[in-house]
């Protein structure tokens, strides 16, 4: 995912628009977008205590979706973009824990400050750091499943009114936590399917 903030403030109908814009038929066959392979971000439209139970499931799956979407791959596998003119697959690992190492201390931030002003950092940039291009996909493998202990340990104790507490986008202003999880969510599903729609194009 080149860009993750963009997707903020995308409701139901853009997923309606995703589908009649980013879904194309051609000579009777759908091509996916490559960007995105699950749709863009977008809030549920109800949001109840068993969606967000749900969505933290989702969480707490993620490292080991990961992990077995990149299960076998060789260094030439790894080394390849996910679509052309994106990351390889080895910067899709890398960049999920540095997502997710964010947005543990927003979450945290948000819970313990009043309506704190978060920090974007350039996700584009810090995949093109050596230990975003070069580093064994094993390291970061580790570190997601150490952060997500803590994350999902952290979602698991809220109760409803934690869900309501606001921070603060530069950019998209007001977000309530509840856009944390569900964003969240959406994120470690999105990069997994990067890969596994890789491997399934290329026969891995």
């Amino acid at each position: 995912m080149e860009s993750l903030f963009h997707a903020a403030a995308l409701t139901v109908a853009n997923v309606r628009r995703y589908s009649a814009e980013n879904v194309r038929v051609a000579q009777g066959r759908a091509t996916m977008d490559l960007r995105y392979p699950i749709g863009d971000f977008a809030m549920p439209a109800q949001v109840s205590p068993a969606r967000r139970q749900q969505a933290i499931q989702e969480i707490a799956a993620t490292p080991s979706k990961m992990r077995a979407a990149v299960k076998g791959l060789s260094d030439s596998q790894l080394d390849t973009p996910y679509r052309e003119g994106g990351w390889t697959v080895r910067q899709v690992v890398h960049h999920v824990p540095d997502s997710h190492l964010n947005a543990y201390v927003r979450l945290k931030l948000a819970l313990t400050e009043d309506k704190p002003t978060i920090k974007p950092y350039n996700e584009a940039a810090w995949a093109e750091l050596a230990d975003s291009k070069s580093a064994p996909i094993e390291v970061s493998q580790t570190l997601l499943d150490s952060v997500h202990i803590r994350f999902v340990q952290l979602w698991r104790s809220l109760k409803s009114e934690h869900f309501a507490r606001i921070l603060v986008h530069p950019e998209h202003g007001e977000r309530p936590v509840d856009w944390l999880l569900f964003l969240y969510e959406w994120h470690g599903k999105h990069h997994t399917a990067h890969i596994t729609e890789l491997r399934k194009k290329r026969g891995w």
